[in-house]
């Protein structure tokens, strides 16, 4: 399985605006707040491998580990191309107040719809996706473009950023249980994974 490689640097032109650091607060959080284990996922909405994990495992993830009590996965939003396009996927999963369910089930959605999303190769082609997504959640227009243009998102991203190139992220999706990365690919597979958490929650 591989990962998208994204930098700082790259999303330099999506947060040029938002220079100033700010906490990486405001991720999103699904699970008990005493899981033994704390998955971290680093992931964007456009990296295409995210979008697989999310095909493959997470459904496996959430019944048999976050239901039951024995993870918690916290969302840590990232960018790859085009950036823009992941910031307003992002913020349309959490457009009128979702909460942490109600975002993890649109953000799977988005994971689904990704190509359809991004073929127009435009972003009016991608503000015409979103707010047809949009709409089957009882999203109005306005309140889809409200969410996709607002700076507070940017600032949000930018700060997940910095957090994860100070943990020395480079590509997506990553993940860190416990405070470790996962190193082992076989993570990224539906076979590889319960066995990583088995042992993980065996220690």
């Amino acid at each position: 399985m591989l990962r998208r490689t994204f930098t700082l640097a790259g999303a330099a032109t999506l947060i040029a605006g938002n220079a100033h650091a700010i906490e990486a607060d405001g991720m999103m959080t699904i699970g008990a707040a005493n899981a033994p284990l704390h998955l971290i996922e680093y992931a964007s909405a456009t990296c295409p491998h995210c979008a697989h994990f999310h095909e493959t495992n997470f459904a496996l993830l959430k019944t048999n580990y976050i239901d039951t009590g024995r993870v918690r996965l916290t969302m840590r939003e990232m960018v790859t191309p085009p950036p823009a396009v992941a910031v307003a996927m992002f913020q349309v999963a959490r457009c009128a107040g979702a909460d942490d369910a109600e975002y993890f089930r649109r953000l799977g959605i988005l994971f689904g719809r990704q190509r359809a999303i991004l073929e127009s190769g435009t972003m009016a082609g991608v503000r015409d996706a979103l707010f047809a997504i949009g709409a089957e959640w009882g999203l109005s227009n306005e309140q889809v473009w409200a969410a996709m243009s607002d700076q507070a998102g940017i600032a949000r991203v930018r700060a997940s950023i910095e957090e994860a190139a100070a943990r020395g992220v480079q590509g997506t999706p990553t993940f860190f249980l416990n405070g470790e990365r996962v190193a082992d690919p076989a993570f990224l597979t539906p076979e590889g994974m319960p066995p990583i958490l088995d042992a993980a929650l065996a220690n």
